[in-house]
């Protein structure tokens, strides 16, 4: 069963959960609830599953907590909803809070969402981190190891053969090769884009891959993907405050808007992810993106803190 099938009935199991724990659930709900749950085996399957979700949001309640006052049951109602419905998009519940106290402990250089800053390395180096973004540095007699922890980093690379310039990422590693160059942390994957010279990407099975100026390559722990053109102008775009995506799926855009606005923005339904995105955004103004994307796509934006902003299928 696909996720557009599947989605709408642990939504509705989620609801459910939701008016019964509600203190002002009445008798007369209660027993619809337990119609609609012996009605159909895969309802008793998705309260389930629903309940599981609670405990998770449980967990990360302190998170979550709205500061508006609450007018009324029905208001309390929608506001849980989303939260929990929102969860229903995070695996196993850890990948929801940002790795900030892993980052704070590995980290020798960090920024905080929407700041992008410039470091100066010791041999000369510099690096630039986007928004959310945190970077250790690792530098001796033989060599130069950095590893971006999270985010997005710019390296211009002073040129020191005796020292190789390494930086790792998401269980690959790029080597400089006297260059400048993107690393991008995603969702399962790193994107390498080279802007001057060259690069050598490899991960811990196969030969390294070469990429040269003007190309970009996408690796995952397994496997590297081939080289391509790359539009560099797009690439490097978050430099002048610009993000620029061309038939991107909305997983992705949502995972750069968010480190450029804080909090969390989350997609109820899995399907919502692949959806194409065709734009440019300007980084500081990451709500009117969201406006633009909501007209242009078949969401519905529900903003419940200026923490969290939930996305849904319209409709």
């Amino acid at each position: 069963m696909s996720d557009r099938a599947r989605d709408p009935l642990i939504e509705e199991a989620l609801r459910w959960l939701i008016v019964l724990r509600d203190p002002s659930a009445d008798e007369a709900e209660r027993r619809a609830f337990e119609r609609w749950r012996a009605a159909d085996p895969a309802h008793e399957a998705a309260w389930r599953r629903a309940q599981a979700v609670w405990q998770r949001a449980d967990i990360l309640a302190p998170h979550l907590k709205d500061r508006r006052p609450v007018r009324s049951p029905s208001s309390r109602r929608r506001w849980l909803q989303a939260a929990v419905v929102g969860a229903v998009a995070i695996p196993a519940g850890v990948l929801f809070l940002r790795s900030d106290l892993l980052s704070d402990l590995l980290a020798d250089f960090r920024t905080a969402a929407g700041e992008r800053r410039t470091f100066a390395l010791a041999d000369g180096s510099t690096v630039e981190l986007a928004g959310a973004s945190a970077l250790s540095v690792s530098f001796d007699a033989r060599s130069r190891h950095l590893r971006l922890i999270e985010g997005e980093a710019f390296f211009d690379v002073a040129r020191e053969p005796a020292r190789p310039f390494i930086v790792e990422a998401g269980g690959g590693r790029t080597h400089a090769l006297g260059t400048a160059f993107d690393v991008k942390l995603g969702d399962g994957s790193v994107l390498v884009a080279v802007s001057a010279y060259k690069v050598a990407v490899s991960i811990r099975s196969g030969t390294p891959t070469v990429v040269g100026q003007g190309e970009t390559v996408r690796y995952t722990a397994d496997r590297i993907e081939r080289a391509q053109a790359a539009d560099l102008r797009a690439v490097e775009a978050w430099r002048r405050d610009r993000l620029v995506f061309q038939d991107a799926p909305l997983g992705e855009v949502i995972a750069d808007l968010q480190r450029c606005r804080g909090g969390r923005i989350l997609l109820t339904d899995g399907w919502l992810r692949d959806l194409k995105v065709t734009a440019v955004f300007d980084t500081r103004q990451v709500d009117a993106a969201l406006a633009t994307i909501a007209s242009t796509l078949p969401i519905r934006i529900h903003r419940f803190t200026d923490w969290l902003v939930v996305l849904s299928p319209k409709g």
